[in-house]
């Protein structure tokens, strides 16, 4: 079947300077473009496909639930699918408490419902002065106003920053560039101290919550703390009264190897923000996951949550969610993404051997490779070299995703890839993959130095 070739002229794309490969189709690791090549989905697109693309029974579950309603708005119903999407997911978080989902169409829409449920609770149980949310530097939380108040990112914020308020922000667990200037050796968890620091500093009585990242993803590339950050971090939201949110848009649903990331660390938060993989990118879909206080705070108090959006609990979307949550635990995805994931590991620190690679690290299936112009002293390229997307092209160009990105070490300066393959890669993926980047790498290397 010959396929209409459309023009692009009406589309407004996100980079305007960039010419598109139109998408055709995928399978497994991989997507095809209509000019027939192939690429390895080295990313998962934005760190968002798990189970691989074109899986039958995902599709036969759109069918299904498309047979019987596509719409029907959460002010009217619930659905079966939705309750058991919740189901399923429960079962994944740390502890039982954590039993109530709010379902949303992605990432950014969950983390300001997050902060505005912890919001809402506060006032249910006579603490109204409870308001601010403390967050890091050298995050993301999402691209709409609230949730870029709250990331840590200069080049997402700055065109936009008299429209939001300014938030406390601290530095985050950075090892390879530890801003207090420790090795892990000698490390005393100053950068979870500086949280209680931060508490004392706006003030006990008004501070809601903390909320970060388990793993940071897409501003530093698979950022992993030492362990005993979290915990410490625990420590302290419960000595303050303070909720903890756990920003695992990126991490949840086993993409670090673990259901949740911060199950690495025995760390329960209080909420839970997930999405990307929730879906497997078979449709818009992200989800709040709360403990039973706070649902039962506010269903003893004002019996309502004074929020929402159109497609909540869309039934086709939590019907999609269920099937990928049962595909996920009928394949043991999650253990296979751990097992993948120390390969994918191991065969990145072969890319060391190139002098711009300054480090690699991660955890699973989410992976960074830092970039840098002195490996002794991890100086930083000029940003207006752009090396993260000159790899990043290069990769591309012969046939590998990945996710670049700038302004890790202080948000101006910094590249980076991240690289988040579906848990479904094998071995030889996995070579396929480093391979690119070693060719890749090599070629922009010699660009460079």
């Amino acid at each position: 079947m010959m396929m209409e070739h459309r023009s692009s002229e009406h589309v407004f794309y996100r980079n305007l300077r960039k010419t598109y490969p139109v998408v055709d189709r995928g399978e497994g690791i991989f997507i095809w473009d209509t000019d027939g090549r192939r690429y390895i989905d080295g990313s998962g697109g934005a760190c968002v496909v798990s189970i691989g693309h074109g899986v039958p029974e995902i599709l036969e579950a759109m069918k299904a639930q498309a047979q019987r309603i596509c719409f029907a708005h959460s002010s009217h119903f619930t659905s079966e699918a939705a309750m058991e999407c919740a189901e399923l997911l429960t079962r994944m978080a740390p502890d039982p408490s954590l039993n109530r989902v709010y379902f949303l169409s992605g990432g950014s829409e969950a983390v300001e419902t997050a902060v505005k449920v912890v919001r809402q609770y506060w006032r249910e149980v006579g603490k109204p002065d409870k308001y601010k949310v403390i967050s890091r530097w050298t995050s993301f939380h999402g691209n709409t106003t609230g949730a870029l108040a709250l990331g840590g990112h200069t080049g997402r914020r700055r065109h936009y920053l008299p429209l939001f308020l300014h938030t406390p922000h601290i530095e985050p667990a950075y090892c390879y560039r530890c801003p207090f200037g420790r090795e892990p050796a000698s490390c005393h968890l100053e950068c979870a101290d500086q949280l209680e620091r931060t508490i004392k500093y706006e003030g006990p009585d008004a501070v809601a919550a903390f909320i970060a990242e388990p793993v940071v993803g897409a501003t530093a590339g698979a950022l992993v703390p030492k362990d005993g950050y979290w915990q410490r971090i625990r420590e302290i939201c419960d000595a303050y009264d303070v909720k903890l949110i756990a920003d695992e848009v990126m991490t949840g649903v086993g993409r670090t190897g673990r259901e949740f990331a911060l199950d690495h660390w025995g760390v329960i938060p209080d909420v839970i923000v997930t999405a990307k993989g929730l879906s497997s990118g078979y449709t818009p879909l992200g989800a709040v996951v709360v403990k039973e206080e706070i649902h039962e705070a506010i269903r003893r108090g004002t019996g309502a949550f004074v929020h929402g959006h159109t497609y909540c609990q869309n039934p086709l979307s939590v019907a999609i969610g269920a099937a990928v949550l049962r595909y996920i635990q009928d394949h043991k995805l999650v253990e296979r993404s751990a097992a993948m994931g120390e390969v994918l590991l191991k065969h990145l620190q072969t890319l060391r051997k190139h002098a711009i690679v300054g480090d690699v690290r991660g955890l699973g299936l989410f992976a960074g490779i830092e970039l840098v112009q002195d490996r002794d002293t991890k100086h930083t390229f000029p940003p207006a070299l752009k090396v993260n997307a000159q790899l990043a092209q290069e990769a591309f160009q012969r046939g590998l995703i990945t996710y670049p990105g700038s302004g890790g070490a202080d948000g101006i300066h910094g590249d980076h890839l991240l690289l988040a393959p579906p848990f479904v890669i094998d071995e030889e993926g996995i070579d396929q993959m480093t391979r690119i980047l070693d060719e890749a790498l090599a070629v922009v290397s010699s660009r460079l130095l």
